[in-house]
């Protein structure tokens, strides 16, 4: 029986890195044990050496780690890009979300926003700071605590708007998903996996990530609130 590869990823890709991993084994191919852990966490993690097989993170921390020499070369796949979405407690009115300007509208209103951490919470930032809105919200932001889904804060009444990526948002019960962000501004996650410098089984995890990026996982990464990647940015 072959040896379990090792995993690591952020949170936001458990699901999907779950499925994929199942349906790879059903190929034959070796079972995954999938550590999933806040994505400043994983980096470090992989930065300090731990022994994993494959690491999936945010491309932008992915391109870190290879620009240290924690990856092995060539290794890099991109495997599903990530959408944002908004949503509000089940029940609650449902805001004018359809337009970049009836976003901000509903923003201004808001008595308290949820965010989350990583690349999504970032651009997030940004985006309220070309608004001119940074000191106007500053303290209505909340963000996510660790191993807090935003969604939770939204089910909880604790913030009135939440935004986070779909995938994170479609299961959570006692909130009413309004959609993705207007097109105009939409803001997308994209995650790649590598293998590690220290992975004990190099083929066999270079073997997962060419599955998990080739065009047979589409409907899977679909199904979590995900999609295969729409070009080579």
């Amino acid at each position: 029986m072959s040896t379990a590869l090792t995993l690591i990823s952020s949170m936001a890709t458990r699901h999907l890195l779950t499925a994929l991993a199942q349906a790879h084994a059903q190929t034959g191919a070796p079972a995954v044990h999938l550590e999933s852990v806040g994505g400043v966490d994983a980096a470090r993690r992989v930065q300090d050496g731990e022994s994993f097989d494959v690491v999936v993170l945010a491309s932008d921390a992915i391109a870190k780690l290879q620009a240290a020499g924690r990856l092995k070369p060539g290794s890099v796949r991109v495997i599903a890009d990530s959408s944002v979405a908004i949503a509000v407690r089940a029940g609650s009115a449902q805001p004018d979300i359809g337009t970049e300007a009836a976003l901000r509208a509903t923003v201004l209103q808001a008595r308290a926003i949820g965010y989350s951490t990583g690349p999504s919470g970032t651009a997030l930032m940004k985006l309220f700071e070309r608004w001119g809105l940074a000191d106007t919200l500053k303290d209505r932001l909340v963000q996510a605590r660790p191993g807090v889904p935003v969604g939770g804060l939204v089910a909880s009444g604790e913030v009135e708007l939440g935004f986070q990526q779909y995938s994170e948002l479609m299961d959570v019960s006692g909130i009413t998903l309004l959609g993705g962000m207007p097109p105009e501004i939409d803001i997308v996650s994209r995650f790649s996996g590598a293998v590690t410098t220290h992975a004990a089984q190099p083929e066999a995890a270079q073997a997962l990530l060419e599955f998990m990026a080739s065009p047979a996982t589409e409907a899977i990464k679909r199904q979590h609130g995900m999609r295969a990647a729409s070009d080579a940015r």
